[in-house]
């Protein structure tokens, strides 16, 4: 059971090893376990007092990573020559162990215990001495010895004697050279010279320009400059690795006092974190008790904002092993329990706890069984998975555990879970355990108000906010509201009776009190459902264009003027110069609609007919005639579309 993430533990975990400088203390905060020693413990718990009392007085202690050392002692015993990179932080170190060590000196004032850890912390004076003498800004100093100064200075007259033969030879052959500046070409001092004066400039070619014109020649009066400029290197080299070497001997000499320096680092700030963290969460030394009592006075979830949080009163032990605590939903009961573990947890850590008073027991297991355990991977249901962490508890709980159930019996039918509630009650209360359970469940109420050992508890409410007030009231059963939040929210009457009906009869609907009057449910208007239309009841398509609209034809984009509307078959009949078509409305796009072109009693007769057919349509209507108006198959079925 991973109970350090169920009640967040990890995540004050967390909090903590950001507290610390070191590897080597964070690694020790993030493998910590509650201590079973009581010496320990105690010791633990002072060693925390301690930190935070110096450091309120004299700040943060000088601190700083010592991963990387280690790695470098070691080389130096294994015989490897170190780099002045490695010298430096090798060295930086050293000053580090002093500054604590001052820091601490300064902390004898207030008769810290911790203040004397500091005369433990052996720094290598004298290593520290060589290192910063003759190594700075990763290279060796040229006083690191009388030999190094007296050959780099050497060389610096080489370098000088040979850069003026250079010059001299450049300025004494204008007419040859090619540039007016000598160079150095693959480590050699060289004068650009022209192809064709090749051979005036006596020396050694050592590289050409890309062209093929300019060569780069070693003037042979360089020559012997470089020559004794290679000695003076090979010199220098062999010095510089001999003070490296002496100086990798000292720090391997004193490898094991620096070791037990930074093991004491790490300790301290392993116990520096613990003061920093207690600080920053306002947290107090809890006294440790072996009378399995646990008194909780002001308590805080650590992770919650301290002007947010309500403090928790909290009391078991002596004659009471168990408490059952009832109370509406979102009440604070699972905040509630994780605040006692997680305080008796950290307690149990050696860390101050987030209470303005505490006297914790030490217990030899914390045990849980919180939230939601459905698992989908081992095809357990929410039920399953309570009941098989709970069998676990169960297996593992003694005299000596601390247990803390959440929502026990609920995820399955009520009666049969408020049965095997009960039944772990029971045998919670058998082994001895102190148990935390919280519950609905009227019938443990009862349970809890009948059993020598195990009360009631509820968390209070505020009904006037609907909001949790985190108070929890040992000795009193709560009840859930489930009804009065329901009504306070606007559930109808009608619906309230049904369900006070169904849960406790008709005499407790009518000892019920209302807190509205009865009205009924207010039904919000949603978005109808839109049936697709049959393909020939389209209205919106028949009615898209009308006689008269000016559109554009596509492909071609001609301007047209709709004749005939669109019919049942997605077809309508464009005016075009010239001529009739009749053409998908798809490939149709209204430009200007008719009502905006022409009056409401235009005759479109005067666009679309000739003079001869308005002339026999005036005479239909008229009088009989025998003229007729003759329409193409075009006309009357469609053109077919191209």
């Amino acid at each position: 059971m991973n109970i350090e993430h169920q009640i967040e533990f990890d995540k004050v975990k967390e909090m903590w090893m950001e507290r610390a400088v070191t590897d080597g203390a964070k690694e020790q905060i993030k493998e910590i376990t509650f201590y079973l020693n009581e010496r320990e413990l105690r010791w633990q718990l002072k060693s925390t007092t301690d930190s935070r009392n110096l450091m309120e007085k004299l700040g943060a202690p000088p601190l700083q990573k010592v991963a990387e050392i280690k790695e470098i002692l070691t080389a130096a015993k294994r015989g490897d020559c170190l780099t002045p990179y490695q010298l430096e932080r090798v060295e930086k170190v050293l000053v580090a162990i002093q500054r604590l060590r001052d820091y601490l000196e300064r902390g004898k004032i207030y008769d810290n215990p911790l203040a004397y850890y500091g005369e433990d912390l052996i720094g290598a004076w004298e290593l520290r001495e060589e290192i910063s003498t003759q190594i700075r800004g990763g290279q060796v100093e040229d006083r690191a010895s009388k030999e190094l100064l007296e050959i780099r200075t050497q060389i610096i007259k080489c370098e000088e004697g040979m850069k003026q033969k250079a010059e001299q030879i450049l300025r004494s052959n204008k007419e040859c050279m090619a540039d007016h500046y000598t160079t150095f070409r693959n480590g050699r001092i060289c004068v650009p010279v022209k192809k064709e004066f090749k051979f005036k400039i006596p020396g050694n070619v050592i590289d050409k320009s890309a062209t093929g014109n300019t060569l780069f020649i070693e003037p042979s009066g360089v020559s012997k400059y470089y020559e004794e400029l290679e000695l003076l290197q090979i010199g220098e080299e062999n010095e510089v690795h001999r003070i490296l070497y002496t100086l990798t001997g000292m720090v391997a000499d004193a490898s094991d006092t620096i070791k037990e320096s930074i093991e004491r680092i790490e300790k301290l700030d392993f116990i520096f974190s613990k003061g920093k963290l207690s600080m920053d969460l306002d947290g107090v030394e809890p006294t440790v008790n072996m009378r399995r009592k646990i008194v909780l006075k002001d308590a805080r979830h650590p992770l919650m904002e301290k002007g947010i949080h309500v403090p928790l009163q909290f009391e078991i032990g002596e004659n009471v092993r168990g408490i059952v605590i009832t109370g509406p939903n979102t009440g604070g009961k699972t905040v509630a329990i994780k605040t006692v573990m997680l305080n008796c947890l950290m307690a149990q850590c050696g860390l101050h706890v987030t209470c303005s008073q505490a006297d914790i027991c030490m217990n030899d297991s914390f045990l849980w069984d919180i939230g939601d355990g459905q698992n989908l991977a081992a095809n357990l249901s929410t039920f399953s998975a309570h009941i098989k962490n709970v069998l676990e508890v169960l297996e593992r709980a003694s005299e000596g555990s601390l247990v803390i159930l959440d929502e026990l019996g609920s995820g399955t039918d009520p009666a049969e879970g408020m049965g095997i509630g009960i039944a772990i009650l029971e045998e919670l209360r058998k082994c001895g355990a102190l148990f935390l359970v919280t519950t609905h469940y009227p019938e443990m109420k009862e349970y809890a108000r009948k059993t020598e050992g195990v009360l009631n508890a509820r968390m209070t409410f505020d009904r006037e906010t609907l909001k949790p007030t985190y108070q929890m009231v040992i000795g009193e059963a709560g009840e859930s509201c489930a009804f009065y939040i329901a009504d306070r929210l606007g559930m109808p009457n009608e619906m309230l009776r049904v369900a006070i009906r169904a849960a406790y009869g008709e005499e407790a609907v009518k000892a019920y009190e209302f807190q509205k009057e009865d009205s009924p449910l207010k039904k919000k208007k949603i978005s109808k459902i839109v049936k697709a239309g049959k393909p020939n009841d389209n209205k919106a398509l028949l009615e898209k264009y009308r006689r008269g609209d000016s559109v554009m034809v596509y492909p071609d984009k001609k301007i047209g003027i709709v004749c005939v509307p669109v019919n049942e078959k997605g077809v309508l009949q464009v005016q075009l110069p010239n001529k009739k078509i009749w053409i998908n409305h798809k490939r149709v796009k209204l430009q200007v609609a008719a009502e905006k072109l022409y009056p409401e009693d235009y005759d479109f007769s005067i666009l679309f007919e000739t003079v001869r057919e308005r002339k026999i349509r005036h005479d239909m209507k008229r009088k009989y005639t025998e003229e007729r108006i003759e329409y193409s198959e075009a006309d009357r079925f469609g053109e077919p579309m191209k």
